[in-house]
């Protein structure tokens, strides 16, 4: 890995208790450190300071995917669009939210940004290329090859730096192990019905079990965790300072440009002072229950919604923002990346989120509410049935609803935190997490569901999943939701008869995943002021920079690649690096202060 010639940065100025940077990055997610890494490649002194004592954020707990329409890989692989494809997409998906500034950066920048950190950093790349956008019904949408997810990576090559890495998140990874999407996760899935799925997932937990043991935690990195991994140590080897457990107190500003920062924890706050500015990246405000007040309808107090982001994601940098004269975009259809969640009781007696991604499309499961009607096709996206359980309830009932399935389904694939065979069933029933009875009436009245109604509504679903068919709401009708299903099932992977008794029960409330309302930026990552001027000095990525798709969620990845690409962008814009282009590459600078024009 080689920096650019004639480097930016200078020696850090510690004299009296101030230390002396090109570019502070607040926050340690994949936004973050995309930018940090692109930074100190182009030369800047740069420092990342984490409020958490562990790196990643929630990136190191996501599924890792990043949507980038003409990446690199999907290229190599043949498919070849051009960029009016995903622009057709995109207008036809944002509707008035689409900007067309912002967006052309993504469908320029993204797949130079991929570019760029495969063949300069330690960061590596796995295709989607069977990865479909959300809604295959409208213009411009493609069947694959616009998503790809860092590659696996052995935490043994972080050496000590490990340590610092946020583990995989519990609920989702059996025995904190991460599992991949695709054929690793398929391989557990059936594991106790095929030979050889047997011994891919026996293999992988004795690795498991091994690192546990030499190391406190396992080695095999796979999704975000391996993405925040992978890019943790391109800083390292790129020179980044990386300070954990020290919260940002203020933004310092001079004659109306950011020059640094106050943080620190109690007794230990000082300067650091940023040459070229300061980027907000710490992960939108998810627990801030303020902030989910004001602009979540269905929670009034906002201990009505439950996010699956870590808890530490409480809106500091937005407050941030703002204080130092950013503007927060109130104006998105949605302010939050809704996903429903169940509510998981901890041994310490807390509450923890689950978030339903995977079970949902497979076939044998239905979710209804408390009247016992199903409200939506349950294998659409978990934004999508999230906003279609928010407009069937009536306003002022508690947003709820159940997943019902059977027991085949469940010790097949799992059901939420109810894993699938050998794991047992019983310490979820009895603490009340996972319901079960042995008829639908019996079932219904565990949940407080209306008897009646669940009947009635299993009655006609099981009479058409005979067939394979859902009449009701169309289950298994899109690519997106196929490839979420069984493929082994036929003729419909998404549907099968619940039928076989006894019948199981996980109640899931309003969650999500993360939030789009944030700081209004150009195109450059620039904070924007209420008049529409950028602040000098002061930039936004990932979750504290307002959603680029205006609250819609029109693909996976439309999180984590629109804050990789952006901080690919701050990072040029900051150290006043040409963005490559046709006839430009990395390595050409402009003078200090000067930027290039998108």
């Amino acid at each position: 890995m080689n920096r650019i010639s004639g480097s930016l940065a200078t020696p850090p100025d510690t004299s009296a208790g101030v230390r002396t940077c090109d570019l502070v990055v607040v926050g340690s997610g994949a936004g973050g450190l995309a930018t940090a890494v692109t930074a100190a490649f182009l030369g800047l002194d740069v420092v990342v300071v984490e409020k958490d004592a562990h790196l990643g954020g929630t990136s190191a707990w996501s599924g890792g995917w990043m949507w980038i329409p003409r990446n690199p890989l999907a290229v190599e692989a043949g498919i070849v669009e051009d960029i009016e494809a995903p622009r057709t997409y995109l207008k036809a998906e944002l509707g008035n939210a689409y900007d067309e500034a912002l967006v052309t950066a993504l469908l320029e920048q993204g797949p130079r940004m991929v570019d760029f950190f495969r063949s300069n950093t330690s960061l590596a790349f796995v295709d989607g290329n069977g990865v479909p956008d959300f809604h295959d019904t409208s213009p411009g949408a493609a069947n694959g090859g616009r998503s790809l997810c860092a590659a696996p990576f052995d935490g043994r090559v972080l050496g000590a730096r490990i340590a610092d890495l946020r583990t995989p998140l519990d609920l989702i990874s059996p025995f904190g192990m991460g599992i991949a999407a695709g054929r690793d996760m398929s391989q557990f899935l059936e594991a106790t019905r095929s030979l050889g799925a047997f011994t891919h997932a026996a293999k992988r937990m004795l690795r498991h079990f091994a690192d546990v043991a030499r190391h406190g935690r396992g080695m095999h990195l796979v999704n975000g965790n391996a993405l925040v991994a992978r890019l943790l140590k391109s800083a390292d080897d790129l020179g980044v300072t990386i300070l954990t457990s020290c919260p940002v107190r203020e933004i310092l500003m001079e004659d109306g440009r950011t020059v640094g920062i106050r943080a620190g924890a109690d007794g230990g706050v000082s300067e650091i002072r940023a040459r070229r500015g300061v980027v907000l990246a710490a992960g939108g405000f998810p627990h801030d229950l303020a902030r989910m007040a004001a602009l979540f309808p269905h929670a009034p107090t906002g201990r009505e919604h439950w996010s699956a982001a870590p808890q530490t994601n409480s809106g500091d940098g937005i407050r941030l923002g703002e204080a130092a004269g950013g503007c927060l975009r109130t104006d998105l259809s949605d302010a939050g990346a809704w996903a429903p969640v169940s509510l998981v009781p901890q041994a310490d007696g807390t509450t923890a989120s689950y978030p339903h991604l995977v079970e949902r499309a497979k076939p044998g499961l239905i979710m209804v509410r408390r009247d016992g009607r199903r409200f939506a096709n349950e294998a659409d996206s978990y934004h999508d049935v999230m906003r279609a359980l928010l407009a069937a309830t009536p306003p002022g009932a508690p947003v709820e609803a159940w997943m019902i399935c059977d027991h085949p389904f469940q010790r097949h694939y799992g059901l939420g935190r109810t894993r699938p065979r050998p794991f047992p069933l019983r310490p979820w029933l009895a603490n009340g997490y996972l319901k079960r009875g042995s008829s639908f009436a019996e079932l219904a009245r565990a949940c407080g569901i209306d008897a009646a109604g669940l009947e009635q509504t299993l009655a006609d679903y099981n009479r058409a999943a005979a067939r394979g068919e859902d009449p009701a709401f169309g289950r298994g009708s899109s690519l997106y939701n196929r490839v979420q299903g069984d493929a082994a099932q036929a003729p419909n992977p998404c549907v099968a008869p619940i039928a076989c008794g006894p019948f199981y029960a996980v109640k899931v409330v309003a969650g999500s995943l993360g939030t789009f309302a944030g700081l209004a930026t150009d195109a450059h990552a620039r904070v924007l002021d209420a008049s529409g001027a950028p602040i000098a000095g002061l930039y936004a990525v990932g979750n504290d920079m307002s959603s680029m798709m205006g609250g819609r969620y029109p693909a996976g990845g439309i999180t984590l690649g629109p804050a990789m690409t952006f901080g690919f962008v701050a990072a040029h814009h900051a150290s006043g690096t040409p963005l490559p282009s046709d006839t430009t590459d990395c390595g050409q600078q402009l003078p200090p202060g000067e930027s290039h024009a998108l």
